[in-house]
């Protein structure tokens, strides 16, 4: 237990410092004095007057990417304020997936009407962890991609009040995941970077709103991922069969996973600690090079619309046009001093839709 409580108490002095650290060089000039957030305001649209907050901090398929896209999406053609918060490093400032620990502005989340997460194996201070906490025992919707299934893990031994959140927790089986998204983390299915996913519309769910304008098939360059503790009440709206190779022209395995088609997209209603229920949705595409098909990115607004109100006004061919050249990344780890080398700040995702 000392040893736990010294490791916090130096987390929190690192976190602390960090921040005194980044507001010297402001003073000085050596950093750029913006926003530890990106946030878009809204146009006109469906949610006009209602807030999206984007929670990234995972390491391999560019969230950071991905989800500012859909919130300069969202604001200028949907009428949604968007927040995105990064993980960074509290040292700089700048954007950094491997410091998993330190995710600033998360108190945005006070005023959200939908948290969208994508991280993985998250360790937030207490104080910070409280607000996805607060928000998910409000009953509030949730969507989850890819890694959110897997979103938190405590050190052994870890005195957090929020330690039970953790992908692996007993005491609440399967943490974050399994209770709010559906599952937690099981496996790859399909072998990483090197066997993509083609998903299948359920026939039984065709007439749904949220496929309005959805083709019956969506490629993606994610793999498939195995999902196992799916209930009868959950809703899935696409499944996934694991292709040969990378390119939406592979054919599937010919092995023994051939005719198994894993859940790929799919609506919950969950039941917080806190007693009270809210709706979430959850899929396990998520790369930045997924979100250039266009159906996959008409499923995932049309999945938000839902999930804020709006799953009647939901138009037959939503507009899911990119706002500005979104130009994603490859799937993969990137080393501390390549992140550090590169300088980005919230800023550096603003294009010229703010």
């Amino acid at each position: 237990m000392r040893t736990n409580l010294s490791q916090r108490f130096a987390n929190n002095l690192v976190h602390y410092w960090g921040l005194a650290l980044m507001a010297w060089c402001l003073t000085l000039g050596l950093c750029d004095a913006a926003d530890p957030f990106l946030s878009v305001e809204g146009h006109q649209g469906l949610g006009k007057g209602q807030h999206i907050v984007f929670v990234t901090g995972e390491e391999y398929y560019r969230s950071e990417e991905g989800m500012s896209m859909f919130a300069k999406l969202l604001a200028r053609h949907h009428g949604f304020k968007c927040t995105v918060l990064f993980a960074t490093d509290p040292a700089t400032g700048f954007i950094n997936p491997n410091r998993n620990n330190h995710i600033p502005g998360l108190a945005a989340l006070d005023t959200a009407d939908l948290m969208v997460i994508f991280a993985r194996f998250r360790e937030l201070l207490d104080a910070d962890m409280k607000h996805i906490v607060d928000y998910v025992n409000a009953g509030k919707p949730v969507l989850g991609i890819r890694n959110a299934t897997h979103a938190f893990r405590y050190a052994p031994g870890s005195a957090s009040p929020y330690k039970n959140w953790d992908f692996q927790s007993k005491v609440w089986p399967g943490g974050f995941g399994q209770q709010i998204l559906g599952d937690t983390w099981i496996a790859h299915y399909g072998k990483f970077q090197k066997e993509a996913t083609l998903a299948h519309v359920n026939p039984a769910q065709r007439s749904h709103p949220v496929l309005h304008g959805v083709g019956d098939t969506i490629f993606c360059h994610t793999d498939v991922n195995s999902v196992q503790r799916l209930t009868t009440n959950d809703v899935v709206l696409f499944h996934g069969q694991v292709l040969s190779g990378l390119q939406p022209t592979d054919p599937p395995v010919t092995d023994q996973r051939q005719d198994v088609r894993m859940p790929f997209a799919w609506f919950k209603t969950y039941t917080a600690p806190s007693g009270k229920q809210g709706r979430a949705f959850a899929t396990t595409a998520g790369a930045s090079l997924d979100w250039l098909n266009e159906d996959l990115r008409r499923l995932m607004v049309n999945a938000m619309l839902s999930l804020t109100g709006h799953e009647k006004e939901i138009p037959e061919r939503t507009n899911v046009a990119f706002v500005d050249d979104y130009q994603p990344h490859p799937t993969g780890a990137i080393a501390d001093a390549k992140w550090a080398a590169q300088k980005l700040t919230p800023a550096s995702f603003a294009g010229k839709s703010n």
